[in-house]
């Protein structure tokens, strides 16, 4: 699997940029098998490969355009429309045509395959902010609110998310705070079993006070992340998005400074409606994180740019698939290669 996470480096220790998990502990000595945090080329080839065919209704539509063809403003028109059909956006749209246009003509350029290259180029520069490691062991617990609207893939994601942590060594401990779905409390639960985690849980209630059960359970096991599912909502739905912010006050009442992270998951599928939900959530929560799911049928890709354009909030994760192996960490030179290749 990718390497998910960064762990707090040692004081006076420089990390390396080209790692994407870095470790207090003293570096293990070679063994046959390969460590959690590495990669193998297979399995990299099999994430790649599953992320092009999620993709690749956009990247159809991108690539087709620089085949042959000649670099005119005709190029740019069929460009504009392939990045608003793919869910761009308007902004980032022109953004990217504006200084597509200024590299042809400062470089030079004459042949598709170079223009093409320079959208790479500059598609790369604007996902990049993107690309960052969710930091654990920066406090004890580390909790984590989650968010999302229903249907996102929200309690699924969570426990694929407890499993990659618990193989990082971390202890977890989940909080089902979705007390407005019945399903939802028991789909948590079968994933704390699935996993062997425990889960804070009530019949009915309040999902504030079980968030706040959950911070001082977590303090009193010693656990290491606390993850706490809140309920889908929509951002129209006011009321329950002041029953969020409730929550997330709540958990400071609960440990002074928490939550750490607060994540929205996103369906991948849901275009522009993304982004809205992304400006909803984090003007209500201030959001530190993202995932988005679901880039494994229809999904257009193109909104990553939109996000990045609008609101850059660090997306921690993609998911591909249903299995444990398909939520990995976003990389922005992969997504742009599925993107373009």
């Amino acid at each position: 699997m990718f390497s998910f996470f960064k762990k707090k480096p040692p004081v006076d220790t420089p990390s390396n940029p080209d790692l994407a998990v870095t470790t207090s502990e003293p570096i293990p000595a070679p063994t046959s098998a390969p460590a959690p945090d590495v990669v193998t080329p297979e399995q990299k080839r099999s994430w790649v490969t599953r992320l092009k065919s999620g993709l690749a209704k956009t990247s159809g539509n991108l690539t087709t355009l620089f085949t042959g063809t000649r670099i005119d403003d005709a190029l740019f028109e069929e460009l504009e429309s392939a990045l608003l059909v793919s869910d761009a956006g308007i902004d980032a749209t022109g953004d990217l045509l504006a200084a597509l246009r200024v590299k042809v003509r400062d470089e030079k350029l004459t042949q598709p395959e170079q223009v093409k290259t320079a959208l790479r180029t500059l598609l790369l520069e604007l996902l990049m902010p993107l690309q960052k490691p969710l930091v654990l062991e920066q406090h004890r617990p580390l909790v984590m609110m989650i968010a999302g609207v229903n249907g996102a893939g929200k309690t699924t994601s969570i426990g694929k998310l407890a499993k990659h942590l618990q193989a990082h060594g971390q202890s977890v401990l989940l909080a089902a705070g979705d007390t407005f779905r019945a399903a939802a409390r028991e789909q948590l639960t079968i994933w704390g079993e699935r996993n062997n985690v425990a889960v804070i849980a009530q019949e009915s209630g309040d999902p504030a006070a079980v968030a706040f059960d959950a911070v001082h359970s977590a303090q009193a096991r010693g656990t290491h992340v606390v993850m706490i599912d809140t309920a889908g909502r929509l951002p129209t739905q006011l009321h329950l998005m002041e029953e969020l912010k409730k929550i997330k006050r709540v958990i400071g009442k609960g440990l002074d400074g928490a939550p750490h992270e607060i994540l929205l998951v996103i369906d991948g599928n849901t275009g522009q409606n993304a982004l809205a939900q992304v400006k909803a959530f984090d003007d209500a929560l201030g959001l530190t994180g993202l995932i988005i799911t679901k880039l494994d049928g229809t999904a257009k890709g193109g909104v990553l740019a939109a996000i990045a354009r609008a609101r850059p909030i660090p997306l921690y994760f993609i998911g591909v698939g249903e299995a444990i192996e398909d939520l990995q960490p976003f990389n922005a030179a992969d997504f742009v290669d599925a993107l373009l290749n």
